[in-house]
């Protein structure tokens, strides 16, 4: 995948409609400060085009980038925000069940979890969430980075089991740092692609 063309097309808040629209999405959802704004920004070549931020849940809206006239990366709310009162943490729910209840146009959701930890209970919910949707997410456990080599298998199967994932689910390990992990995502987009066309 050549990323030629990025452009944040449309931002949706708690009372906004969902675009309808004719290109493939891709929804990227995880935890607040797991670093998903930083692996959008590392997929589409682009240093701050997904706000990052050192203060957790600043992803507050769905925000979709249009990538190459092909397809959309659709970045959903953080969940899981600890100091979040819980009429925000509802209104965040509500925007990701919202959208993947409506979207039409969704190929895969990436679910991001931390590789350093098991994942917690909203990871378990929101997995449990997007497989009754009628998706097998796709695990994306970021911050390679900052685990040995020599443990990555390890935490790789903590995250399996934890979650209970299904047979022959996909988890791709990444670090925003050097990027490892991005060609074997870019692959999987290809594929997925492919087989829409």
């Amino acid at each position: 995948m050549i990323i030629k063309n990025v452009n944040l097309e449309t931002v949706c808040g708690i009372t906004s409609k969902l675009p309808e629209n004719k290109l493939p999405e891709f929804a990227f959802a995880g935890k607040s400060n797991v670093g998903k704004s930083s692996l959008i920004n590392g997929l589409m070549n682009r240093k701050s085009l997904a706000r990052t931020s050192s203060s957790p849940g600043k992803t507050q809206t769905i925000n979709y980038y249009n990538i190459n006239n092909e397809m959309y990366f659709v970045d959903l709310p953080g969940y899981g925000y600890a100091t979040a009162n819980e009429k925000v943490k509802a209104q965040w729910g509500k925007m990701i069940e919202d959208y993947l209840h409506q979207s039409k146009k969704i190929c895969a959701v990436f679910l991001l979890v931390d590789i350093r930890h098991a994942p917690s209970e909203n990871d378990r919910i929101m997995y449990d969430w997007i497989l009754d949707r009628g998706y097998r997410p796709v695990i994306i456990a970021t911050k390679l980075d900052k685990v040995k080599r020599s443990q990555v298998a390890g935490q790789i199967k903590l995250i399996c089991d934890t979650l209970d994932v299904v047979d022959d689910t996909v988890v791709i390990p990444y670090s925003s740092l050097n990027k490892q992990g991005r060609e074997e995502i870019y692959d999987l987009l290809d594929s997925m692609i492919e087989d829409i066309i």
